[in-house]
Formats: structure tokens, sequence, C-alpha cells
């Protein structure tokens, strides 16, 4: 008999899960079976991720320029005042036929195409002349619409005609680029209905379901809910984006769409080529007299009524009526648009087209414009479809961070099946010993798969016959066959089930009372306390299996985002097992893979570099460890950072609790007020039971990046840190390091390789290129470099004041006395001169620049990304071209570390 403390554990039927291997199991034979086709679920899982990862990155720049289109007319005022508005006057505006003429008398005889006025006072005209031969498009000038003046041209309009050649066609030729455009746009409408279905909730009339998330989530959970809770609202947006931008992309869609609106549009006729020009062709038929516009123009004003702009057209034949655009005041959108044709000897009106007279389906055919660009919706709607557009790049970022978080995760849960001695699951009816218990797992990322598996294991070492099996290849009466079977089960979203265990969960759903009656479960449940439903799958599960008369071994055990007490409780369980009073309780389940562990590093030095500077101080700091280390130049180091004692004790007095106190924190004991400095300070209100409750609510700080100016023969690791200052104090990590922590302070960093900024191989051409503490990070490489005896390097460096601000200097010009510096440049932003900025130098250098890369150069660029990053990056396309860069970037000749 066992002891009262002992569960049985005996397993009656074989059934389908497979069994860990085990070194005296009998050898039997294998039927082969077809594989399980993936369900529905499943399947629009896989176009989700492939669409994401393979279109995801172009839909990020039609998605970059479409938010750069959505305000360009605003961009372009702003950066062109006085140009397209001018103050208004009392006197009249001018009519067209006064702005043709004063157009003429500025000198500019060229044909004119049109003439646009505006009724809003102060409107500039917008005149249009005929495009030169080989040109699709002519000048436009804006003129004075008192004056007659001749305002110029808008800065930046080609720059916004290429946004948008890149936005429709991405710089294709118009015919292939409008479908590879129409393919990406059903691709982003697959992206989107395919989320909807991904994330459809188990109570879909709950609106904080579809809107809202908990932004308290970490890691996984928090990227899924910003994800997908943003794809929520954006969804409508990104169906009328798509929906309008497929109609125009493919003639096909748009001849049918233009059928079914009653206007369809007469087929495009190919023009007959050319005939080669010759000494006995025809003289060319002179150009038309610019006609008279007073005329047309009387005739408009009587026939439009109230207008906001106008637009006439002049013929392009003798004889042929002037045509008039128009947009009424009263206009729903910018597309309401209405016609006349005007004869302009006689005033005859030869043609008219009224907005408010077409059919409904031609009217609804003019808003796919607005609508595209949400001007048909107002401000607000623009600024919709702004923010829908600037959202794809969030969308691609958090996108791939969890589908390589998913990867880890596999290949985490492939190394614990390796380990474990376990296959991949395969449902064989028949193979299992009467004796053998069933662990059972519904896992969605694998980590209950892993610690089914290590359960397992663990009980198969203790002397247990044991089979895993996942509960999507399981059905509530494979598992009614099974006296005894132990789940472990994670929790999706808002307490939904893992996609592998839906099916599973339906069938269990459907089962009456009874229908697992004697059969006995133990269940751990995973989840996040963050989410309102905390295990809420497994909790669902629980009721399901009690309802079906199921008898629970022991209570349900949670685990809250891999809480190793929990977990720890869960193998102290199992040991009360029959058969598993030898279970080993010293191995801990592992969640995840190890990560690099924090190594302590005693600050030696500190040192402040730009004394008087108008900038943040600059330090540089040296750090010793009694375990060496190695590093490549262009490393990085993460800090842990810690609050100051002044701001942990400011903190203590307000919640009235004593810093001296000893919790426990992540396991391990320290006074409460070191367990405060190195997390999160709670926000008011302040009411804790005693300190152990307030340890148990802290949160840690997210550790600070730096680039490691040193190499480890230096004897130390070197950082640059300047101190951050804002309205609250001093930076957390840098007014720590900086000011805070005093000598000898113990800092925990670990060392974090950086491939992509690493040292060049071989003794090519090297150029660095920086500002601020970005000096770290080019130092280590110069190091390097200078102790190879590389000389071809070139410092490009820039700060504010040479009096103040020349850091390193001693070393640097020893590096150029000593010829390793083939060329130095040290520019500084407040000491006036031509070129004040690093692009500035670097633009002025351009055939310096050219000729080294042209020597196979290497460029690295590291110091802030606004500004500066930005900056060189610019230069160095308007220097090399942007294939160039795209080429130095494919090659690995141009890494940065900005930030």
């Amino acid at each position: 008999m066992a002891s009262e403390r002992t569960l049985s554990a005996a397993s009656t039927t074989p059934d389908s899960a497979v069994p860990v291997s085990s070194p005296d199991a009998p050898t039997r034979s294998r039927r082969w079976h077809l594989p399980a086709l993936p369900t529905l679920r499943q399947a629009w899982f896989q176009v989700h991720w492939f669409i994401g990862i393979t279109a995801g990155t172009v839909l990020v720049v039609i998605g970059l320029t479409g938010a750069l289109l959505a305000f360009h007319e605003e961009i372009l005022d702003l950066i062109n005042p006085g140009v397209r508005q001018v103050a208004p006057l009392a006197g009249p505006m001018l009519t067209p036929q006064q702005t043709v003429d004063a157009v003429q008398r500025a000198g500019r005889s060229e044909r004119i195409s049109s003439v646009a006025v505006q009724a809003e006072p102060g409107g500039s005209a917008r005149v249009t002349f005929v495009p030169r031969p080989g040109e699709r498009r002519g000048d436009v000038v804006y003129v004075h619409p008192y004056s007659g003046a001749v305002l110029g041209e808008l800065q930046g309009h080609g720059f916004f005609e290429w946004i948008e050649s890149l936005h429709r066609w991405l710089l294709l030729p118009r015919e292939p680029g409008r479908v590879v455009a129409g393919v990406l746009a059903i691709c982003l409408l697959g992206l989107s209905l395919s989320g909807l279905y991904l994330r459809w909730p188990r109570n879909p009339l709950r609106w904080r379901t579809w809107l809202t998330f908990d932004t308290a989530l970490k890691g996984r959970s928090f990227l899924w809910g910003l994800h997908s809770v943003i794809g929520t609202w954006a969804l409508v947006m990104y169906v009328a984006l798509t929906a309008t931008g497929i109609y125009w992309c493919f003639d096909a869609v748009r001849d049918t769409v233009d059928g079914w609106a009653g206007q369809k549009r007469p087929p495009r006729v190919t023009a007959p080529a050319k005939p080669p020009a010759s000494a006995s062709a025809q003289p060319k038929a002179p150009e038309p007299a610019p006609p008279d516009l007073a005329r047309t123009w009387a005739v408009f004003q009587q026939q439009a009524g109230d207008w906001a702009e106008a637009s006439l057209r002049m013929p392009a034949k003798t004889g042929q009526p002037v045509q008039v655009t128009w947009l009424a005041a009263n206009a729903p959108h910018e597309r309401a648009r209405s016609r006349l044709s005007i004869e302009p000897l006689t005033g005859k009106v030869s043609a008219e087209d009224r907005y408010a007279d077409r059919s409904m389906g031609a009217r609804a055919l003019s808003t796919i414009y607005p609508v595209h660009m949400g001007t048909y919706f107002g401000l607000p709607g623009r600024v919709a479809m702004l923010l829908a557009s600037l959202c794809l790049p969030l969308f691609a970022i958090t996108g791939w961070m969890l589908y390589l978080d998913r990867r880890r995760q596999r290949r985490a849960t492939e190394a614990a099946r390796t380990a474990h001695g376990q296959g991949v699951p395969t449902a064989v009816a028949g193979t299992l010993a009467t004796d053998t218990l069933l662990v059972a797992y519904a896992s969605q990322a694998g980590q209950a798969e892993r610690i089914a598996l290590q359960s397992a294991t663990a009980l198969q070492r203790a002397g247990l016959r044991v089979a895993v099996q996942s509960l999507e290849q399981l059905t509530p009466k494979a598992l009614r066959a099974h006296r005894c079977v132990l789940l472990v089960a994670s929790s999706f979203g808002e307490g939904e089930p893992p996609d592998s265990a839906r099916r599973f969960t339906r069938l269990l759903e459907q089962q009456g009372t009874g229908a697992l009656a004697g059969m006995r479960y133990g269940l751990l449940a995973l989840g996040d306390r963050n989410y309102a439903r905390f295990c809420g799958y497994g909790h669902a599960l629980d009721e399901a299996l009690r309802k079906g008369s199921a008898e629970p071994l022991f209570p349900l055990i949670e685990v809250d985002s891999g809480d190793p007490a929990a977990l720890a409780r869960w193998m102290q369980t199992l040991a009360t097992l029959e058969g598993a009073e030898h279970l080993a309780l010293d191995g801990a389940l592992a969640d995840t893979g190890p990560e690099l562990p924090y190594t302590p590093w005693r600050l030696a030095s500190r040192e402040h570099l730009n004394p008087g500077s108008e900038g943040g101080p600059l330090f540089e700091l040296a750090l010793t460890c009694d375990t060496p280390a190695t590093w490549h130049p262009g490393a990085l180091v993460e800090v842990q950072a810690r609050h100051s004692a002044e701001a942990v004790d400011a903190w203590l007095k307000a919640a009235g609790l004593a810093g001296a106190q000893t919790v426990h924190l992540a396991g391990q004991p320290c006074t409460l007020a070191d367990a405060l400095a190195q997390s999160v300070l709670p926000v008011p209100p302040l009411h804790f039971a005693d300190a152990q409750a307030c340890a148990d609510t802290l949160v840690a700080l997210a550790p600070r990046t730096y680039s490691v100016a040193s190499l480890p023969q230096d004897g130390a690791l070197q950082l640059l840190v300047r101190l951050d200052r804002h309205a609250g104090g001093l930076g957390l990590a840098s007014g720590w390091l900086t000011t805070h922590a005093p000598l000898g302070t113990l800092v925990p960093l670990r060392l974090v390789a950086n491939p992509r900024f690493d040292s060049a191989t071989g003794d090519v051409p090297c150029l660095f290129i920086g500002n601020g503490s970005g000096l770290a990070g080019l130092r280590s490489h110069l190091r390097a470099r200078v102790a190879g005896g590389h000389r071809r390097n070139w410092l490009l460096f820039g700060e504010r004041h040479s009096a103040h601000d020349t850091l390193c200097a001693a070393e640097i010009e020893g590096w150029q006395a000593a010829g390793f510096l083939a060329r130095l440049d040290r520019v500084f932003s407040r000491d006036g001169g031509e070129h004040r900025y690093v692009q500035d130098r670097l633009r002025a250098a351009a055939d310096e620049l050219r000729a080294w890369v042209a020597q196979g150069a290497i460029l690295y660029v590291c110091g802030s990304a606004q500004g500066m990053g930005s900056g060189v990056d610019a230069v160095l396309a308007e220097v090399l071209g942007a294939d160039a860069i795209d080429a130095l970037i494919a090659d690995g000749r141009y890494r940065r570390d900005v930030y």
C-alpha cells in the first residue's frame, strides 16, 4: 500500500503517445502514416508569416513613402513660404488672362498648357507650360495673385515626384511597377485579413479585447499585444488603402469596377510609330496662338456659381475650346470636379459635365483617390492614413521579433528533445505498455513542450515508464484510455488555448458528464499575471476535465512567466506519484536557454574629458575584472544600471519602509534598499504590508548599452559616457556611472558582440567617422589598427568647441605623428567656419572620399543617429550614389553603430 502522500500513477490501455526512449525498451515495428494536414488556423498562420517576412520589407517602403505623401502639400508650403500662398490684400486678384500677361511680361515665352487660380484670398495662380520634346511634364511657376510677379518653382517638388514614383511603381518602369505594387497591395490585404482571423477572440463582442492590451506585459506577450491591437486599429485603413491601390494597379480590376459603375473606359489604343524625319517631310504646323481668356473667364463665372479653384486648359489646336475644370466651394472632396468647354472667341459653351449631374456610379468612382489619401474624411482621415502608413515599419519590426523568438523557442525545444532522447511526437497506436504514464502538453511557442519533456525524463529516470504527446495528436477518447495523465498547458493571448490544442479543446467541450470517469490527472498551467485571465486556458482545461468526471491528483499548479519556485513545486508534487519516490529534485526545469551572465567589474578610474564644455560632461571610465575577458574592436557592453542612494532613500521615506530590512529578490537575499536600487521604483500610491511584499512587486531595470573604447591588452575596459541631464534630474545609468558610484564600485556588466561593427581583416584603408561619445567605438578600432601596423586610416570626428572638446587629443595626435593617420579632420560646430559639421567636411572632401572607396576602404560610422548619422549617410549617397552605398553595405564595407 502506498502512503497517504503517495498518489496512484498506474496507466491502463495503451494509446497514441510516444514513449521517452528507454535503454531496455523493446524495438517495435513502425507503420507509415500520412502526415497530418495543417488546420485552417495553421494554414493562415503560415500565409501571414510568409507574406510578412517576404513582402514586409517592401511594404515598409510603401508605408513610409505614403506617410510622406499624406501631407506633402503642407510640407511644400512649409519649405516654400510665400510661394503658393501670400498675404491677402484688399484689391481684387488677377484673372487668368491677367496672369498669362504677367508671365509673358516676365520673359517666359514658352507656350502655356494650363492656368489654375484659387478663390481663396492670397492663393497664388499656377501656370504650367507645354513639356519640352522628350519630357512628360512641363515647367510649373507660381504667380503672385495681386502683383503678377513670378514667384518661381516649388523647391522640393522634384523630391516628392520621386517619392511618388517610389510609392506607386517602386522606381520601376510604369507598367511592371504597377503590377508589382498591385501584388504588394494584395499581400497587405492578405496580412490584414489573416491577422484578423488569427486574433479572433473567443468573445468577439468584447471591444476591450479587440482594441486594448496591457502595456505592462513583457517580452513576447508585449510584442504580440502591440502587433495585434495596433493591427486591429489600422485594419479599416489598410483595407481601404489596398482596395483602392488594387483598383489602380490592375486594368482588369479597374475595367470591371468601372463597368459596374456604368463608366466603362474605352480600350487603350497604341499610338502608331512616328515616321522618321526626312528632308522632304512636311513642315511642322504652326503652334496655335494663345486664346484670349477674358471672355472664357466671364462665361465660366456666370455658369459655375461659387467655386474654390479652377483650371483652364489651353486648346492644343486652333479652333478648339478652352477646357475649364473647377471645384465647387461646397464640393464633398477634392475630386468632385465639374467641367465646361467654352469657345474662346464666342463664349459659347460647347460641352458641360457637372459633378452633381453624374450618375451615382461615376460619383462613387471619383471618391477612390480621396479615400486612398484619407482626404474624403477631412483632416482626421488624413491623420489616420498617416498613422496607418507609419505603423507598417512597426508591424515589420514586431513581426520579425516574434518570428525570431518563435525560431529560438523551436531551437530550444529541439535541443530539449535531443537532450531528453525524444524525437518528434507521432501518434502510433498500440505501442505503449499498460503501465505507461502519459505526459501531454499544449504549447504555443515550445515552453510547455520543453517542460513536459523535462518532466517526463525526470520521471523516467526515477523508474517510471513514460510517454509524451501533444494534445494536437490526442482526442478525449484517447485520453480516456489512460487512468493517469499529466498535462502541461500554456495559454495564448487572453486565456485562449494554443493553436495546437484548439481541436482537442473543441472535442473536449462536446463531451458529456462522465465521459472521463475513472481518469485521474495532474495539471501545470503556464501564464503571465499581466493578463486579465491568468493561466486562462489551464483553468478552462481543468474545468472541462472535472466536468467530464476526471479526478484531479492534486490542485492545479500555476506558473507565472516561468517562475522557478512554481516549477520546483511541480517537481515536488510529481515525486508523490506512485513509483516516483526517487525522482531527482535537484535539477530545475529550464524555461528558456541560458543568457550570458553579468560579471562584476570594478570601477578603477573616472576622468572628465571636457571640463568647461557647453555640451554634457563626457567621462572616460576604466573598469577592471579579476576574470580575464576578451572582446573584438567595436564590441558593446550591457551595464546593469542602479538608482542613486539619494533616490532610493527618498522613495523609502515616502513609502515608510526601512531600507536595511532583508528581502529576497529573484531568490537571492539582499536589503530592500539594494533591491530598489536595481529595480524600477514603484509609483505612488505606495502601500505595502512589509518589505518583502514590496520586493515581490519589483521589476528589474533594463540594461544600458555602451561602446567599448579599449582593447583587452590595454589592461582595462574603457567606456566614454556622456552625463545625461533632463527635467527629472540626471540620467539613470549615466548619472550612476559618472556621478553617484564611487571608485571601487562593482559594476555588473556583460560583453556583447557587435559583428556588424567588427574590425577589418587585412591592410585595407579604413575611414572612421563619428561625433561625441561615438569616439569610443572608433578608438578601439584605431588602437587595433595601430597595434597591427596598418597606416591607411582617416579619422573624421566632430564636437562642439576646440577649446574644451578636443577629446583624447594626445593619443590621436600621437597616432598622426607616428604616421598611423593618413588624414585627420576634427570639426567643431560652435567655432564657426565653413565646415561646421562632420557631414560638411565629408562633402568638402568628396574627391578624396571617392578615391579611398575606389581603393577598397571600409567606412565606420559611430555616434548620434540624428544629425551626424543621417547627415553622413546623405552625403555618402550624394557623393557616391545610392547604388554604390548599396554595394558597400552588401560587401560589408559600410559599418555603422549609431544610436
